[in-house]
């Protein structure tokens, strides 16, 4: 029941009419999903003619420019063409043309999801193919993508492209203008000051009059491109190879039945086991120092034998007495702190012994005179 519902309810949109011939969509599909149209080699060019590329005034083209099999490219400068080059009848422009024709026969034979005949001014409009016998543009037209980023616009034109002055192609909810092809039967002019998005493949010629700007690209297949200080930019598209096509299918949601959950009783963890620490390793000890050589020992003393003279005057009682002399070695010692050698030690006492006698003598009493004593 709800998918009968579903297919019910896209028929319907598909089929909505406008009273007074327009055919306008808001909300919803218009039919089955586009793919894009393959543009090859000319994906990188935002202008290529067939015969001719003219330009009056400071164009700005963004993006590859050619013409093929024509040969001449006039008014630049005054134009300038940035994130590209000018082929002027090369290998590349005409590689580019061959794929323009591929890529207009594709959009060409796309299935019309919608035909129109009114001007598109004013509409709001989703993916899809629209075709008309001549397609007019005389305000602003709304591309809707509905949030696709992939939505596909095709916009088939049997015989003329016009739009008026201050045009606009109002690009929504991720409408992109690589996405949009017009393919035109014969000419498309594009009015002064228009704002217009989408590629441009027109089988005879395109003009582009004072100040009318182009996000895509502008394809004259047999005639010339014709500028009027313009901005024409390419964008970042991707290419396809022209001729590619590119299935679609909706995506189907499937809503299958809760099942009862069993719970588990979960099973007890095991404990981690800590990890070890290692302790870093100890420096290494310094080297001590190299030790210094006590003190060089004392060189030994020279001996020289000392004489000690002890004088002491007697008074005798016959006459002088004799001085008693003694005579001893005295010895310097060494600082080594050596033990006294006999030798040594023999003249010490010597010496000891002189002095001794000295003394002696100097406190023995004096003997009373002869004459004295007879009296007593």
């Amino acid at each position: 029941m709800t998918a009968s519902l579903s297919r019910l309810s896209r028929g319907f949109l598909a089929g909505a009419l406008v009273l007074g011939g327009a055919f306008a969509v808001s909300g919803g599909q218009a039919g089955a999903a586009e793919a894009p149209v393959g543009l090859g080699t000319a994906t990188s060019f935002a202008v290529l003619g067939g015969s001719t590329v003219t330009n009056t005034g400071p164009s700005v083209i963004s993006g590859d420019l050619g013409v093929s099999p024509g040969t001449a490219v006039t008014g630049f400068p005054p134009g300038t063409v940035v994130n590209g080059v000018i082929h002027a009848a090369d290998a590349e422009a005409g590689q580019a043309q061959a794929d323009v024709t591929t890529a207009y026969n594709d959009a060409a034979g796309r299935s019309a999801t919608v035909n129109v005949t009114a001007d598109l001014a004013g509409q709001t409009l989703v993916s899809g193919v629209y075709r008309g016998p001549t397609l007019g543009l005389t305000g602003t037209v709304t591309l809707d993508a509905q949030g696709d980023p992939n939505a596909v616009f095709i916009f088939q034109a049997g015989s003329t492209l016009i739009t008026g002055s201050g045009s606009r192609v109002s690009l929504i909810n991720g409408a992109d203008a690589c996405n949009v092809y017009w393919q035109v039967g014969s000419s498309a002019t594009l009015g002064t000051t228009t704002d217009f998005a989408g590629t441009v493949l027109a089988l005879t010629s395109v003009t582009a009059e004072t100040g009318a700007t182009v996000t895509g690209r502008v394809f004259a297949r047999n005639a010339a491109v014709t500028l009027d200080t313009n901005s024409i930019t390419r964008g970042g598209c991707a290419a396809i190879a022209p001729g590619t096509t590119t299935s679609t299918t909706a995506a189907t949601t499937t809503t299958l039945p809760l099942t009862s959950i069993t719970t588990l009783p979960g099973t007890a963890g095991t404990a981690g086991t800590g990890g070890t620490a290692t302790g870093g390793t100890g420096g290494t000890g310094g080297t001590g120092g190299t030790g210094t050589v006590g003190a060089t020992p004392g060189t030994a003393a020279t001996t020289n034998p000392g004489t000690a003279t002890a004088t002491s005057r007697g008074r005798p009682t016959t006459g002088r007495g004799d001085s008693s002399t003694s005579t001893g070695r005295t010895t310097s010692l060494a600082n080594t702190g050596s033990e006294l050698t006999g030798t040594t030690l023999a003249g010490v006492l010597a010496v000891m012994l002189g002095a001794m006698m000295i003394m002696a003598s100097k406190t023995t009493p004096k003997p009373a005179p002869l004459h004295r004593r007879r009296r007593r």
